[in-house]
């Protein structure tokens, strides 16, 4: 009996947990990216402050997440 309670409490936060992380606001990145001329853009991650764009003439363009301005570009060899 008393497994039982405990796998339900359980089953229970599990849902919980899934609930509240669904529901949690994801990132805050500005509406549109401008890219530079003829990009286009193939990948995207993401970091603390800051969010990278991977392009098909192998460029990383990195931009800062609050203005949304081109901080970095780097040439993938």
């Amino acid at each position: 009996m008393a497994l039982m309670v405990v796998m339900i409490l359980g089953f229970l936060v599990l849902i919980a947990a899934l609930v509240m992380r669904l529901n949690a606001d994801g990132p805050s990145l500005p509406q549109s990216v401008d890219l530079p001329e003829g990009a286009r853009a193939t990948a995207f991650t993401q970091g603390g402050d800051w969010f990278a764009v991977v392009t098909a003439d192998d460029r990383i363009l990195i931009y800062d997440r609050l203005t949304g301005r081109l901080r970095q570009t780097l040439l993938v060899e």
